[in-house]
């Protein structure tokens, strides 16, 4: 491999990393331009190590946001449920009020800790992307915490079918099965 390809391949790692920040421009850009990304180049491993492992911290990160906005929603209608119980469930203008601030505290904290978790979402993807993408600059592999392997790398079975056809394999399993 020459040096100009090498530092393409470098080059085009680091911009699909930081290719994930496009979302706060253009809805699902963090999965569309990774994967453009990716797929131009999947054949060397150097991109496709950095294309995985972005995609699938791009999908791990929606996943805890919609958990976490799921059990806020959960939690809102929960109190919003509990503060109402005795009076008619449809919006008025004092619907609800709550008499004891202690009644409330639970809901604060709980929405409080969710609001900080999702911080802590955000400001781990910002670290991780910039991080990943100083490492491709430099040449170095990198693996984003937290992330769940959607897509995995994919190797040949390397056990006794290893320079067969799909055909060959077919008409191998049916002759065991005879």
């Amino acid at each position: 491999m020459t040096t100009e390809n090498v530092n393409q391949n470098k080059t085009l790692a680091t911009v699909l990393h930081l290719s994930v920040f496009t979302k706060y421009f253009i809805p699902l850009g963090n999965f569309i331009f990774p994967m453009l990304l990716w797929l131009s180049r999947k054949q060397d491993p150097f991109v496709d190590h950095h294309g995985r492992n972005a995609l699938n911290f791009q999908i791990s990160t929606f996943l805890y946001t919609i958990f976490i906005v799921a059990v806020g929603a959960v939690t809102f209608v929960y109190f919003g449920m509990k503060f109402t119980i005795g009076e008619p469930l449809f919006f008025e203008q004092d619907s609800f009020v709550i008499d004891n601030f202690s009644d409330a505290l639970p809901f604060i904290i709980t929405i409080g800790i969710l609001g900080l978790l999702l911080l802590g979402l955000f400001v781990l993807e910002l670290f991780a992307v910039i991080n990943a993408s100083i490492k491709a600059n430099e040449g170095q592999s990198y693996n984003y915490p937290l992330t769940i392997n959607f897509l995995s790398s994919e190797k040949p079975d390397e056990s006794n079918h290893q320079n067969q056809s799909k055909n060959e394999q077919f008409n191998d399993t049916q002759k065991q099965t005879l």
